[in-house]
């Protein structure tokens, strides 16, 4: 059920205030060498989208991008995922540098590992995004953190692996910069082209899946109201104001 996580975090403003340069795009992050993730997981970035339109009243674009790491366009909105089953390269100098100021302006990355089994993508994603930013600690996420009930009320993270019951980040001032999910959050919401889940889901329970995308619309939620605010401004703008408020 949602809750007043959302009226809290907005306070006195209310998610339809947030203008078509506001709306939420889950894009997919791309770095050199990086294999290609595959169409059901690059869907389910779209359905993450699609899902808080129609949770919530906030706006969303429904189409899938990927941008890579050393673009200008990688700055123009402040959420990005970097998905992946296998290793990743070491990242190059211009990708260094284009995240960094990503992160400077203010913008949020979701590390989800698609392969938390193994965690080889998830180990070498941390040891290339500590190098961008040296001085932020790999920290777990409070219980109480905002994120877990920016909307939904939600106990633990999970995605198609329950995984472990909590995620990590990198928090700078009180912004979060990197998420990590060891739990395959797009592969718990990718369909098929019948619109039948794609990949089986290793909790029993029949809420399970919805308790992954309660958490989807959480973090959304979590981005669109720490960044985009009731005067409709240009995104370029608010990814300005929001890295003003890093240390």
């Amino acid at each position: 059920m949602a809750l007043a996580g959302a009226a809290a975090l907005l306070g006195t403003r209310g998610a339809h205030a947030f203008g078509q340069d506001g709306a939420f795009q889950a894009r997919l992050l791309k770095t050199a060498g990086s294999p290609a993730l595959g169409a059901q997981r690059e869907a389910a970035l779209g359905r993450w989208a699609w899902e808080l339109v129609r949770r919530t009243s906030a706006p969303g674009r429904l189409l899938f991008e990927s941008v890579a790491a050393d673009s200008r366009q990688l700055l123009i909105q402040p959420f990005c995922v970097w998905a992946g089953a296998e290793a990743v390269e070491p990242l190059m100098a211009t990708e260094r540098r284009g995240l960094a100021q990503f992160f400077q302006l203010g913008g949020t990355l979701l590390v989800d590992d698609s392969r938390p089994e193994s965690g080889v993508f998830g180990a070498s994603a941390r040891r290339e995004l500590e190098r961008v930013m040296p001085e932020v600690p790999i920290t777990r996420v409070p219980e109480r953190h905002v994120l877990y009930k920016s909307y939904y009320l939600v106990e633990r993270p999970q995605g198609r692996i329950l995984g472990l019951p909590y995620m990590e980040a990198m928090i700078r001032g009180r912004v979060v910069q990197v998420l990590f999910s060891s739990h395959d959050i797009l592969g718990a919401m990718a369909r098929d082209k019948n619109d039948a889940w794609s990949f089986p889901i290793e909790s029993e329970d029949q809420e399970a899946r919805q308790r992954v995308i309660r958490l989807a619309v959480n973090i959304a939620m979590y981005v669109l109201c720490s960044d985009y605010k009731d005067d409709q401004v240009h995104a370029g703008e608010l990814m300005r104001r929001r890295g003003r408020s890093l240390p």
